[in-house]
Formats: structure tokens, C-alpha cells, sequence
């Protein structure tokens, strides 16, 4: 096998570890809250305590990678990992399983910025769409498999396994990762932001602390109010701290890119409805619907397979439409189904959801392709490690916000109805709300010229000349 195949799955693997981890545990929780003589309510710090670790972590990730190399910081970044899994299963106490979950937290923030910067930087750009399809599949499959892996470890076998079997996968990813993993590094080194590190770290950590909390219902309101007031204030002083920076650790200028900025809004946009998605469904299905967990996580476990398929589809797609017409009408139909649950009912015939779950698998899949390759196809070496931090944390950031919209939705519609349990017609605006977030995706990517990201998706249309971006940008400046 190639390396250039081999990489990316390498990579993937990793990171298909971590977001399975994170999805696992909630399944879990109330059986551990039950063994160590916990309220379940109080141990989903565990679940927050691994988000903050995340935000505050991720900005260095690439200032590590270039500092220390690529290599070096991706089988660190799998040994803390690895360390925090076996934490969380000698775990006693609610305490221990939330340090064990920032320890998890600090290898995870580098594994996915530092994974990503490897096939950046290794794979040519006319074969980058089919590389970081690889890194779109862990992240749609991890949220759906995760469920009904946990109940089925839960119920036949106990809890901590959970967090062993990622022994031996890290393992292996170790032993791969030192044999393929290329040394990379970049040859000027710059100063660490210790400021900015700070600042980014308390305000994302904040912001992203505050967001999930909605839904996870871990604080009072007030509390609630001032995390997100606090993380607000710490961005904005970055943002006048980064400003005036030689080598700020988050890159502000890359939105300066027009590929980048769009990728980043739109994709930003896109995730916020998709990213509440793995929040609802299992929620409705389970709540809603009657359904147990176990059985809840095999019925969404389909869209798994349609981000399979949309892997050998997604580069002669590009390749044909380019990055343009592509984002725009599958923005559109990835919307749709995203709200397409708000129509399913307790009658509602399996048949038709999974064939629904099925197709809205691969169209998001192939939106989330195209984002990442177009985010990327007009970032120069020099800089790649700093988009990567810099997509990272907006990636996480959409993504609690998506929850927390999902959340808060569920709970408006249940007391404007002077309800105290939720039904299934609570999920309906819900589903509805998130799709119409997913669909003003479309909105950014229409600022798109025809041409965006040619190099990289190989689409070309006859007597058009290709512009540079980043080349562009540099003779007006």
C-alpha cells in the first residue's frame, strides 16, 4: 500500500479512537454513575471536562508540530491519549474520571490538528480530496457507532472496557505511526504565544464550557450566562492581542484567504445542524420513540455507511462540478436532511428512516469533504500548520453550539406546551431549526468564483484562466 493511502488511514484510525471515545461514554454514563455512587446529572462534568481540555489544547497543536515535529507530536499525542483511557478505566471516583478525561482531552486536541497537517503536508493537492475523505468518515462514524457500541459494553460486559479497548488500537497506531509517519517540521522556528495561549485557551474554553452546558443541564443559568460572557471578553482581547503579535498562536490573517474564510463561515454554519444532529437522534429514538439504546444506536448507525460510499464518489464529483456548484447544491440537499427527522413519528416505517439516514450520510459526508479540501487549497506550507489549529477550534466550536441550539429548542417547545417530559413533537422544531442553520450554509458559498480551489478538486471549464488566490493577495498588499 502506498503512503500516501496508508497515511490518511493511519491517521484516521486515530481519530476515529477519539471520536469514538467521546460518543461511547454517554451511553455509558449512567452505569458508571451507579457503580462509583454518583448523580448521573453530576458526572456529565466528565463529558465537559474533556470539551475544555479540547479548547484549551488545540491552539498549540501546531506550533508544537512545527517546533517538535509532526511525527513526534502525533505518537505523543496517542501516548496521553492512551494514558487517559487507562485512567478512566481504573477510575474510582467522579474526580478521578474527570482528570482521567482531561488527560484524554490534551492527546485528543493534538491528534486531530496534528493528523490532518501530516496529509497537508505529505499528499500532493490534486489528491487531497480523496486523502481527507478518510478524515471524514471517523467523524460522522465515530457519533453514530459510538451508542450502540456503548450499550452493547455496558450491558454484556462492564463499563471500563470502554476505555481499554483503546489499548490496543492505540498501540497499533504507535507502532504504524513511527513506521510511516514522515518527520515533518518547519525549518524557521517562531516564539510560543504564551499570552495568546492563555487567551485563547480561558475564552474558548469558556465559550465551549457555556455552549455544551445547554444541553447537558450541568449548571444554573447565571452560571451558564457568565462562562459564555467571560469566553467572550477573552476572545475579543485575542483578537486586539493577535493584532499586534509577530506569530500569534491562532492566525487571524488566514481569513484573509478567501477560500479559508469561506470554508471556515460556511462550513462553520453547515456544522452547527449536523453537529446537533448525533444530540437529537438518539434522543428522539430513545425518548420519543420508546426505543432502547442499544437499538437506537443500530438504527443510526446507517448513515455510517452512506459517508463510506461517499468516499469513492466525492473526488470524480469535484473533479466534474468543482468546489462551487458542489458546496451550494449539496448544501441545500444536506440541509434537507438534516430536518428531514422532524417528519418521523413512532409510526413512522424503519424502512423509510434508514433509507433517509442512509442518503443524508453521504450528502454530508461529501459537504464535509469538500469544506475541508477547499478550506486548505490555497494555504502555502508556511502556514498549513496554523489553519490546521485554526479549522480545529472553529470545528469544535460549531459543533457545541450546535448542541446547545438543539437543546435549547427542545426545551422552549416543551414549555411553551406546559410540558414537563419531552414528545415527540417537541423534536420537530428542533430538527427544523438545525436544517435551517445547515441551509444558510449556501448563502457563503455562493461568494464562490467558478474557479475556487481548482487545483485541488481538479475541475476545469475550457479558455479558463485559474487565478492564485494567495498570490493575488500578496501582489495587492
Amino acid at each position: 500500500m502506498p503512503p500516501r493511502v496508508l497515511v490518511p488511514l493511519i491517521v484516521a484510525c486515530a481519530l476515529f479512537m477519539e471520536n469514538l471515545d467521546s460518543t461511547v461514554l454517554s451511553t455509558a454514563l449512567p452505569a458508571i454513575a451507579r457503580d462509583i455512587g454518583e448523580d448521573p446529572i453530576r458526572l456529565k462534568l466528565a463529558l465537559t471536562s474533556y470539551l475544555l481540555s479540547l479548547a484549551v489544547f488545540i491552539p498549540a497543536s501546531g506550533w508544537l508540530a512545527d517546533r517538535f515535529g509532526a511525527r513526534l507530536v502525533f505518537r505523543a499525542a496517542i501516548g496521553v491519549f492512551l494514558l487517559g483511557s487507562i485512567l478512566c478505566g481504573l477510575a474510582g471516583n467522579m474526580e478521578q474520571i474527570i482528570v482521567a478525561r482531561i488527560v484524554q482531552g490534551m492527546g485528543g486536541a493534538m491528534m486531530v490538528p496534528v493528523g490532518r497537517l501530516v496529509i497537508l503536508r505529505t499528499v500532493p493537492k490534486s489528491e487531497l480530496v480523496g486523502s481527507l475523505a478518510w478524515l471524514t468518515i471517523p467523524a460522522l462514524v465515530g457519533p453514530v457507532v459510538g451508542p450502540p457500541l456503548g450499550g452493547f459494553i455496558t450491558t454484556y460486559f462492564h463499563w471500563r472496557w470502554i476505555f481499554w479497548i483503546n489499548i490496543p488500537i492505540g498501540i497499533l497506531g504507535l507502532v504504524l505511526a513511527t513506521m510511516f509517519i514522515p518527520d515533518i517540521r518547519e525549518a524557521v522556528r517562531t516564539r510560543f504565544d504564551s499570552l495568546g495561549f492563555v487567551l485563547s485557551g480561558m475564552g474558548l474554553a469558556s465559550f465551549v464550557t457555556g455552549s455544551t452546558a445547554f444541553g447537558l443541564d450541568i449548571f444554573p443559568r447565571p452560571v451558564i450566562f457568565a462562562l459564555l460572557g467571560t469566553g467572550a471578553v477573552m476572545l475579543i482581547a485575542y483578537w486586539f492581542h493577535a493584532r499586534r503579535a509577530a506569530a500569534p498562536i491562532l492566525d487571524l490573517t488566514l481569513f484573509r484567504i478567501p477560500t479559508f474564510c469561506v470554508s471556515i463561515i460556511g462550513g462553520s454554519l453547515f456544522r452547527v445542524g449536523v453537529g446537533a444532529s448525533p444530540f437529537l437522534l438518539p434522543l428522539m429514538f430513545q425518548i420519543g420513540f420508546g426505543l432502547n439504546p442499544f437499538h437506537s444506536g443500530m438504527l443510526t448507525f446507517v448513515s455510517a455507511l452512506g459517508a463510506i460510499a461517499m468516499k469513492i464518489s466525492a473526488p470524480p464529483i469535484l473533479r466534474n462540478l468543482g468546489f462551487r456548484t458542489v458546496l451550494i447544491i449539496n448544501a441545500v440537499l444536506s440541509a434537507a436532511f438534516v430536518a428531514a427527522p422532524s417528519l418521523f413519528t413512532p409510526q413512522t416505517p424503519w424502512g423509510f428512516i434508514l433509507v433517509v439516514l442512509l442518503i443524508g450520510g453521504f450528502f454530508r459526508s461529501l459537504q464535509f469533504t469538500a469544506v475541508n479540501a477547499l478550506g486548505y487549497s490555497d494555504i502555502d506550507n508556511e502556514r498549513m500548520s496554523r489553519a490546521t489549529s485554526m479549522t480545529s477550534v472553529c470545528q469544535q466550536v460549531a459543533l457545541s453550539v450546535g448542541v446547545s441550539i438543539g437543546a435549547l429548542t427542545l426545551e422552549s417547545a416543551m414549555r411553551l406546551r406546559g410540558g414537563t417530559e419531552l414528545l415527540p413533537a417537541d423534536f420537530t422544531w428542533a430538527f427544523v431549526l438545525v436544517g435551517t442553520m445547515s441551509f444558510l450554509s449556501f448563502l457563503v458559498f455562493l461568494r464562490l468564483p467558478p474557479e475556487a480551489g481548482a487545483e485541488v478538486s481538479g475541475h476545469r471549464r475550457q479558455g479558463l484562466v485559474v487565478p492564485d488566490p494567495v498570490i493575488e493577495m500578496r501582489e495587492k498588499a
